[in-house]
């Protein structure tokens, strides 16, 4: 992010309207791009249950969600389990209809990554095997990644969404949650890049996954990387791209460095992470005109951005019960008793009760 300095240009960043948010929401974005994208659905509008269920406290899945054989409970006697059954499914959440959604597109891909308009719960990848990150094969999966991450509940509030807007205060463009299902792929984070584009020029260019790889400092590699970024970028993006004139990308890299797939656009902002760059970097960059991207590698494993034995997002990564849960685990064993808890947890709020493991 920008760094705290104090004087900085007033035009460090360039203004944002309701519309230029917008312009970044996947739903916006992904029909000009899907040629050069990876494979993915939105679903939209979502309901404001769906809304209150992602905002609601605790961890637990919706009923229905886990593909799982419906199992039958006995009642009492005297009837009275009727009653409190009736009570249980008032209280508890269930989208029937979302679930096939999810399990349709899930059979069409072979597997999905979820994220919301602008946010993906990469926060939250611990909950699923470290081999497939994000990986989802059932609605249940898709929920609890949602429901776990910090990072989405960015996108549930219009306020949050067009926080800085020059017409924040003045309503205009309509915002709906959306869920996105992208199809799901073992990406290799070395190929992923960042993009920085300022008043339609490529400022700048740098690798998103913050370890050190010895091809990225291969000379030859960096001079393919700046050259196939810039051609690929005037030949694909810039004749689609149809929002604001300063904007960021981030791209796949094809193994052979000749071309790239778009994953996502984000706004010329603050709110957007500027990796190995500052923003008064990008701001020299553009002043100085040079014409040429730079590219920004982490340059040996000593570097400050390393993050090779630490985990991403890990300030908020783990809910207490988790840390108490995780302690003498393996990563398997943890996986399975997190899970457990949030099974408990479904059962203890049917019964209209409190739980830690809910939390």
């Amino acid at each position: 992010m920008a760094s705290p300095h104090t004087n900085l240009p007033p035009d460090l960043f360039p203004p944002l309207t309701r519309r230029d948010v917008l312009a970044f929401q996947f739903s916006t974005w992904y029909p000009i791009f899907a040629p050069v994208s990876i494979k993915s659905t939105f679903i939209r509008p979502l309901s404001r249950e769906f809304r209150a269920y992602l905002d609601a406290d605790g961890v637990f899945l919706p009923r229905g969600s886990e593909d799982l054989p419906v199992v039958s409970t006995i009642e009492d006697e005297d009837g009275q389990g009727d009653e409190d059954e009736d009570e249980d499914e008032e209280r508890q959440y269930a989208f029937p209809d979302l679930d096939e959604r999810i399990r349709s597109v899930v059979k069409e891909y072979g597997a999905v990554f979820p994220k919301l308009n602008f946010s993906s719960p990469k926060d939250a990848a611990w909950l699923l095997p470290s081999s497939a990150p994000l990986k989802c094969t059932a609605p249940s999966d898709v929920y609890m990644l949602l429901k776990s991450s910090d990072f989405v509940t960015h996108d549930l509030a219009p306020s949050n969404v067009f926080s800085g807007c020059e017409d924040d205060e003045a309503g205009g463009e309509e915002y709906e949650l959306e869920l996105v299902l992208r199809k799901w792929y073992n990406v290799e984070r070395s190929r992923e890049l960042r993009c920085f584009v300022r008043d339609g020029t490529l400022l700048g260019i740098t690798q998103r996954d913050e370890n050190y790889y010895d091809f990225l400092n291969e000379t030859e590699s960096q001079a393919k990387i700046v050259n196939t970024v810039s051609s690929y970028w005037t030949s694909q993006v810039q004749p689609r791209w149809t929002g604001p004139a300063s904007y960021t990308f981030d791209v796949l890299l094809t193994r052979d460095l000749t071309r790239f797939h778009v994953l996502d656009f984000n706004p010329y902002a603050a709110r957007t992470d500027s990796l190995l760059f500052t923003y008064e970097e990008l701001y020299a960059l553009r002043a100085a005109g040079d014409g040429k991207p730079v590219l920004r590698v982490v340059d040996s494993r000593a570097h400050p951005a390393a993050t090779r034995n630490a985990p991403a997002n890990q300030h908020n990564m783990v809910p207490i019960e988790a840390l108490s849960l995780s302690s003498g685990r393996g990563i398997e064993d943890f996986s399975k008793a997190w899970e457990e808890e949030v099974r408990k947890g479904m059962q203890e709020s049917d019964r209209g009760s409190d739980s830690d493991g809910d939390a």
